[in-house]
């Protein structure tokens, strides 16, 4: 008996506590900008996933979150500024040269995010890093 009592002991201690983690409070549809009540804490562990309700609060999902899963890092990001086949200002900087021309955005992105953008006049199609004031900047 005592032996039994000892092993179970031993295994308790080293089973890690529960920890916290995000789930969507309700179903939530793609491109939603996340408030407080979108959200609730449930016990559980999960790699990858949002602990606290101050880190979404604010964030766009990128997927539909459904009622009672965890909310993974992944499902999330910036809420977009520009949408796909937006017309916005593509800037291409090298050295001391810039280059103004329109361009077209060939996805949804929001500020900090390298998107894809189709030179208007061109074509051609560069990587682009979206900036605050929603213009497409090239640097090579």
């Amino acid at each position: 008996m005592l032996r039994l009592t000892l092993c179970w002991a031993l295994c308790a201690a080293a089973t890690p506590g529960w920890a916290e983690q995000l789930v969507a409070a309700r179903t939530i549809r793609a491109q939603t900008v996340l408030a407080a009540e979108d959200v609730q804490v449930e016990p559980g562990t999960r790699a990858g996933t949002f602990t606290e309700p101050a880190e979404v609060v604010g964030l766009e999902t990128r997927v539909t979150l459904y009622a009672g899963r965890p909310i993974r890092i992944s499902d999330l990001g910036k809420p977009a500024i520009v949408e796909r086949n937006q017309f916005l200002p593509l800037i291409f900087l090298k050295g001391g040269l810039t280059i103004r021309t329109e361009g077209r955005a060939l996805e949804r992105a929001g500020i900090g995010e390298t998107i894809r953008v189709m030179n208007a006049a061109s074509k051609a199609t560069v990587n682009a890093r979206l900036a605050k004031d929603g213009a497409a900047y090239v640097t090579q």
